[in-house]
Order: structure tokens, then sequence, then C-alpha cells
């Protein structure tokens, strides 16, 4: 088996922006979502939302396609939660998505972050680029190359850090 090590926050929204992921049904909407990916082959680090959307840490294994992943994801949690009969009102995924890559030091951040989802939303204390607040793309993140060489120790002292 092949070693592996991705990194991904998606962040994906109701149809509308309608607030259908309400407390009586977060639990079991949340157990589609992780029950999906963890059968891909993903793991899951952390899951939370607003009732107008989800945001999702996860790994996914490079033998299936991001978007594979995500498509399937959403298409099955509704298609199981509308088949419930939990509630008349049917739950719809928007097409978009955001997908966001990131390393294995910035993992605990964003798990705090999505598990702190309704305090930081209650707060208004978000972070722009990791929500899809309108209709618009967000500005590309783009960071200064690395300065890492292959004799640099720090970049040494992180790569055994990684487990």
């Amino acid at each position: 088996m092949p070693y592996w090590q991705t990194f991904y926050h998606i962040v994906w929204a109701t149809r509308n922006r309608a607030a259908l992921v309400t407390p009586d049904v977060e639990a079991m909407i949340y157990g589609f979502i992780r029950g999906k990916a963890i059968g891909l082959g993903g793991t899951v680090f952390a899951l939370n939302g607003m009732p107008e959307h989800i945001h999702l840490v996860t790994s996914i294994p490079p033998s299936i396609a991001v978007s594979t992943f995500i498509g399937q994801v959403k298409g099955v949690t509704a298609t199981k939660f509308n088949r419930s009969g939990v509630r008349e009102l049917p739950l719809f995924w928007q097409e978009e998505y955001g997908v966001f890559t990131f390393d294995h030091k910035s993992l605990p951040n964003l798990v705090v972050y999505v598990e702190n989802q309704k305090k930081h939303h209650a707060n208004q204390n978000v972070i722009p680029v990791l929500e899809r607040l309108t209709d618009q793309g967000v500005n590309l993140v783009r960071e200064s190359a690395a300065p890492y060489t292959s004799s640099d120790e720090q970049w040494w002292q992180d790569m055994l850090a990684m487990q």
C-alpha cells in the first residue's frame, strides 16, 4: 500500500443557502457525511458547520479524485437524509464547493477552527478565505516560496517531525 499524507479543508453549502442543517437533524447529516467519507477511505479530522454550510477537514486517498470524493459525500448524504423521512423538506446541496490543501503542521489549527464554527460565526470572527460568504470567488492564497534548501536544518527537522 502506498504511503500518502493529503489534507483538505472542504466547504460546501445547501442549495440557495437555505438553513437546512438545523440542530434537530445536524447529527444525522454529519453521521452520513462521516460514514461516506470513511467508506471512501478518507479520514475525518473535523466536521462542523452552520445551518447553511458544512466544513470538513479530511484526508483523501490518492486513489480517488477530490471532486469524486466530494460529489459522493454530498450525493449520498442528501439521498440518505431525504429517504430517512425525518422531515418533508428535502436536503439539497449547491453544486459548487471550496477545497483547500494544507500541510500537516496546519492540521491542529484547522481542526480547532472547524470545531468552533458556530462560535466563530456568532462572534463574526471567521477566516474569509475558508468561508464562501458570497457567490463570488475568493482571492487565491499565495505564499512566498519556501526558503528551504537541501542543506537547511530546519527543513530537515520539519520533515523528521512529520508522523
